[in-house]
């Protein structure tokens, strides 16, 4: 370990990221460990709309939605490491051998302004930290659109993110992971994908670190209130 980031260690001590106690590295505590909301190996590898599979370690459900929501909208940027090592883990054992680089799905100039940080760019950093190398930005934003959580309908969710991305490096050739924060209708996964693949990416495959269950909304405003 660098100096550096020991010394950012001793300001900033890893927390797990679900009920914040502080830990010797970046993970989960062993009480969370066993009381998360784990996908079961049939359900952690599924398949979205138009082929493009999805691994995802954890239901978008209790703890875990608690833990997603402080990450993503309450400042816990440092929960991005911890986290994204769940991804890691998931997808070498769900995906391993399907990818060679890995990207993310970015968030809007606009957003990134309002929160400080790209939730999922951190969650690709702490996964390819895993891995002993670093995510590559093949994608941008490029229409600030409303939020998918506030939309139920697949269709709807669909027609939110159509020409909200471009590529934004070289994908030719290019075996893709696409990591995002949490699945619910695979439509933003999807848009990015097509993307990717218009770009000359050879394959896509996708990552999360959650998925909403069946028939449940990834809306948060009704959690929100806790923090």
């Amino acid at each position: 370990m660098r100096a550096s980031e020991r010394l950012l260690d001793l300001l900033f001590p890893p927390k797990c990221p679900f009920c914040a106690r502080v830990l010797d590295r970046p993970g989960v505590c062993g009480k969370c460990g066993t009381s998360l909301p784990w996908t079961e190996e049939a359900d952690s590898l599924w398949e979205l709309p138009g082929g493009l599979r999805c691994a995802a370690p954890l239901w978008y459900e209790d703890m875990a939605r608690q833990g997603l929501l402080r990450f993503k909208f309450w400042g816990a940027a440092g929960a991005g490491e911890a986290l994204g090592g769940l991804i890691a883990q998931c997808a070498a054992e769900r995906l391993s051998g399907e990818f060679d680089t890995v990207t993310w799905v970015p968030v809007s100039r606009r957003r990134l302004r309002q929160r400080g940080y790209d939730q999922a760019e951190l969650l690709a950093r702490g996964a390819c930290r895993r891995w002993d190398t670093v995510p590559v930005r093949l994608l941008e934003k490029v229409r600030d659109n409303p939020a998918q959580s506030g939309l139920t309908d697949g269709a709807a969710r669909r027609e939110n993110v159509r020409n909200a991305y471009r590529a934004a490096g070289d994908c030719r050739g290019r075996r893709v992971l696409l990591v995002d924060d949490i699945c619910t209708t695979g439509s933003t996964l999807g848009e990015c994908a097509a993307v990717l693949r218009s770009a000359g990416a050879e394959a896509v495959v996708c990552a999360a670190a959650a998925r909403t269950p069946l028939g449940e909304s990834d809306a948060p405003e009704r959690d929100l209130a806790l923090f």
